[in-house]
């Protein structure tokens, strides 16, 4: 190996470290191996950009925008809801629910898909006296075998296209991919509505679990006229930075204030809502006219106000969250989303702490008391996935014209795809001018749509890739592999590519796994003198097909919280899912591809 083979293994290994670990966003990490290898000059200004100008994260972002607008309308939330209405049995959900939700998986958006669906199948677990921990997985799962369909079923299939064409390859057509895609969809299918969910242990949603017992959440305390600071701010009446507690709301007659800001006057009678940690509220007992109520049973609903200016919101700490390893407190949580946080649950469990002192992870699922507005501000924030106002509200813009408008307008797109008139890009141009041009996205819609977080962190993976190849290490990592593999015949060399690329998946990110592993591909592919196209579709579904983890995918992330599940629930369904699709893949890419 040479020092230049050297060094950026030790860079790469650095940036899987720092992804598993989680000491920043995903993004910056990467983004930052990416400016050690430019800095240094292991790469040239040009190189080190040509991510930024790659195909296929330019399509992932017109691809957001495409999505949001079908999103927007919520004529598929609409359509799902009245198909599932009729559906008796978890058994019934796989023809009536599970299988359109994989037709839709294969041309929008993963992520938005789940996030839409996980509070509609909420509630009709609740309505069935079902645990909902024993179908959310399988739609995270059904989507991500869904995505594998089409070209532009995932992010992890547009960044092969993409790297393809660099490299000066065709890159996949339209359906390509789903010569493997529709039978581990069918196959996952049959497997998660058979044996999987029955694996699925059946967890109380964290909205049952604070029913159950609101007192461990929630306190109230009552201002009596003896109190010093009638007539003063909170602030000033000591009650804003306490040990322990977090005043949540004042309920004063039949107003609520939510969330309280420190200015906030505080009146004789007022009811005090405090979270946090609940033990420690005998330190407020002291104060003079203060006092426990202890006759009454406060519940959740009772901190929402009837005309609907408060809400209960559920949302799960994104990967690419600028609140991540920050303090709810340092955050500024309160003043930034005008939202207070009850409760934070983790691996299914309640934290119990301070809440301001509460340093978030990916995957944190949070209870929020906010305002109407919360929704319609955040719905598509990169810092959390809003998973859904508890109350499950209407959507926040059923327009159903422009709903059949932009599902129209994706259709016409896909099919000047696949009869070959426009490539994948040109398409997803002029479907978002058609979009902007009917006004079914105004241009500051369109760039909340965009997940700006996620295209740096593709475009720095692309830019580390080439430092791969260009240093040589991609062939070196190939001579390697296939002096283990080669004596085993080519089967059992797609299955090591397989395995590798899927083990990066399940321990970093599904694109950053896909870029690490398309240089050593190619390269295999080059050295073997076989199709490069057998090693690309390999790396594709291995990228995607993450099923053991809850941080290798973001859909499997979302559904970690509202579940409630544990790491554990993960592997033990996940695994033998893995196991099935690896063998097909595997087998269907050496019966087609080679």
């Amino acid at each position: 190996m040479t020092w230049e083979m050297i060094f950026v293994t030790i860079i790469i290994i650095a940036m899987l470290i720092g992804l598993l670990m989680e000491i920043a966003r995903p993004d910056m990490v990467v983004f930052s191996a990416l400016t050690i290898l430019l800095i240094t000059g292991i790469l040239t200004p040009k190189e080190a950009l040509k991510g930024f100008s790659n195909e296929g994260m330019l399509t992932i972002a017109l691809l957001f925008i495409v999505a949001g607008a079908v999103q927007k309308s919520g004529i598929i939330d609409h359509l799902m809801k009245d198909w599932l209405l009729n559906t008796k049995s978890i058994t019934g959900m796989t023809g009536r629910f599970f299988a359109p939700v994989s037709v839709f998986s294969a041309f929008l958006n993963n992520t938005p898909i789940v996030v839409t669906f996980t509070p509609i199948i909420r509630k009709w677990c609740q309505d069935k006296g079902i645990a909902p921990s024993k179908l959310l997985i399988p739609l995270s799962y059904v989507t991500i075998l869904g995505g594998t369909i089409t070209l532009m079923g995932t992010s992890t299939n547009l960044v092969v296209h993409g790297m393809l064409k660099d490299y000066g390859m065709e890159g996949f057509s339209f359906f390509q991919l789903a010569v493997v895609g529709i039978p581990i969809t069918i196959a996952g299918l049959i497997y998660l509505m058979t044996i999987g969910y029955r694996i699925l242990p059946s967890y109380k949603s964290i909205q049952d679990k604070m029913n159950e017992n609101t007192k461990e959440y929630i306190a109230e305390l009552i201002v009596d006229p003896s109190f010093p600071h009638i007539n003063e701010s909170v602030k000033k009446a000591g009650l804003r930075d306490l040990k322990g507690l977090y005043l949540i709301e004042i309920i004063r007659q039949s107003e609520i204030i939510s969330p309280v800001r420190s200015t906030t006057i505080i009146q004789e009678g007022d009811r005090l809502i405090f979270t946090g940690l609940i033990s420690t509220i005998a330190d407020l007992q002291k104060i003079k006219g203060l006092h426990l109520e202890t006759g009454t049973h406060l519940k959740l609903d009772d901190l929402k106000n009837g005309n609907g200016e408060t809400q209960l919101v559920e949302a799960v700490v994104s990967h690419q969250s600028s609140l991540l390893s920050k303090t709810i407190k340092k955050s500024r949580f309160r003043s930034r989303f005008d939202a207070g946080v009850i409760a934070v649950h983790r691996n299914n469990e309640r934290i119990r702490s301070k809440i301001g002192d509460i340093v978030l992870k990916p995957g944190d699922t949070l209870l929020l008391l906010t305002g109407t507005d919360f929704l319609t501000n955040h719905q598509n924030s990169s810092d959390f996935y809003v998973i859904s106002s508890l109350d499950t509200p209407k959507e926040l813009n059923e327009d159903y014209s422009k709903g059949w408008f932009s599902l129209s307008v994706l259709i016409g797109m896909i099919l000047l795809v696949v009869v070959g008139i426009l490539t994948m890009f040109k398409a997803m141009v002029l479907a978002v001018f058609i979009l902007l041009l009917g006004k079914a996205i105004s241009p500051e819609e369109a760039k909340k749509y965009v997940q700006f977080n996620v295209l740096l962190l593709i475009a720095s993976a692309i830019g580390v890739g080439a430092a791969i190849t260009k240093v040589g290490l991609a062939s070196f990592v190939a001579q390697e592999m296939l002096s283990v593999a080669k004596p085993l015949g080519m089967v059992a060399i797609i299955f090591f590519v397989y395995a590798l690329t899927n083990i990066f998946t399940e321990l970093i990110t599904n694109a950053a796994a896909a870029v690490l592993m398309v240089p050593i591909g190619l390269e295999l592919a080059n050295q073997l003198e076989v199709a490069p196209m057998a090693f690309a579709v390999t790396i594709a579904i291995g990228a995607s097909a993450s099923f053991i983890t809850p941080i290798g995918y973001q859909t499997n992330l979302i559904v970690y919280g509202p579940g409630g599940y544990r790491f554990k629930d993960y592997v033990k369904v996940g695994l033998p899912l893995s196991l099935i699709v690896m063998s097909l893949t595997v087998s269907i890419v050496n019966i087609v591809f080679l």
